[in-house]
């Protein structure tokens, strides 16, 4: 068995930088630790989701997903690793064609609310998008897994639908985005 953290604090990153998985130091401010951060908070951002009450099947999978991006933290922390595979991808698109099919239809733009689990679902998304988007910047500098940024990109596409699916199952309206609403505002 690999050795667990026993001791919290180290003060190895009190010059700003951090250790990666394979030894080497780097800043914590650089692309790499940056899109790092922005999966463990949409990692914690799923645990919150989870907390609220969801239905078991979403929470499983949600659950799953927490150790998946667990996963493709470590993948980041050891440049030129790969964990993330074409099998993960295809499996949150047959989540996305299953939880997609009941829905109707949409004609206009959501707005994120309606229901709190709904909308924090809708928070998750846009924070899986931002890490999406920062693993794009990375990849541009540096290798990286092509399948990895496909599992966000899929991920973000998960989260829109399950926030859809959460709010009508606790009973919230989705909020359409209404083009004229400020038109007739204060």
């Amino acid at each position: 068995m690999r050795r667990r953290l026993t001791k919290i604090y180290t003060r190895t990153g009190d010059d700003g930088t951090t250790g990666l998985g394979n030894g080497k130091r780097t800043d914590k401010d650089s692309t790499r630790i940056d899109v790092i951060g922005d999966i463990d908070e949409l990692n914690s951002l799923l645990g919150v989701l989870i907390a609220s009450s969801l239905s078991d099947d979403i929470a499983g999978y949600l659950l799953n997903i927490q150790h998946r991006l667990f996963d493709i933290g470590a993948e980041l922390a050891v440049p030129g690793n790969a964990v993330t595979q074409p099998v993960h991808i295809k499996r949150l698109e047959e989540l996305i064609d299953t939880y997609n099919a009941d829905l109707k239809p949409l004609k206009e733009f959501i707005l994120p609310g309606g229901q709190m689990s709904g909308a924090l679902c809708h928070l998750a998304r846009s924070v899986c998008r931002r890490a999406e988007r920062k693993l794009v910047k990375l990849g541009r500098s540096e290798y990286l897994n092509p399948n990895t940024l496909c599992y966000l990109n899929r991920l973000s596409d998960l989260l829109f639908v399950f926030s859809r699916v959460i709010t009508l199952k606790k009973g919230g309206k989705e909020v359409y985005w209404d083009k004229d609403r400020l038109k007739r505002s204060v």
